[in-house]
């Protein structure tokens, strides 16, 4: 499997497993002069902005540690963008899904939702 057909599916899987605990996909692969945002979902509370990070390794390194500052800033710039252009009285909140298949879709497939995983400064 090809690699953006992987990353499509390990969203896909993303998005399944947010929609099974109470949040509604409003958005995915938005995308704007100032990057992409996988995921963007809303509960009662906030409207989240999700990096999704696939891996098919079991690395010494978290895929949450991939979410550098850099990209932290650009994904911030992204969903301000996102914000102005659709009103809402919900907290903004940045998450991380890790998506961990180290057989890719078919095999054991490990989930880590980080909720809050970076604010704005």
């Amino acid at each position: 499997m090809n690699t953006k057909l992987l990353g499509r599916w390990g969203e896909q899987t993303a998005a399944d497993y947010l929609r099974k605990h109470g949040y509604r996909i409003t958005a995915m692969g938005y995308s704007c002069r100032f990057g992409e945002i996988d995921l963007i979902a809303e509960n009662k509370q906030y409207v989240v902005f999700a990096e999704v990070k696939l891996r098919r390794r079991g690395d010494y390194i978290r895929p949450m540690e991939y979410v550098t500052a850099v990209k932290q800033q650009r994904l911030i710039r992204t969903a301000m963008m996102w914000l102005t252009e659709n009103e809402t009285e919900k907290q903004p909140r940045f998450d991380v899904i890790e998506v961990c298949a180290p057989d890719g879709p078919g095999g054991k497939t490990e989930l880590n939702h980080i909720e809050d995983a970076f604010r704005p400064e």
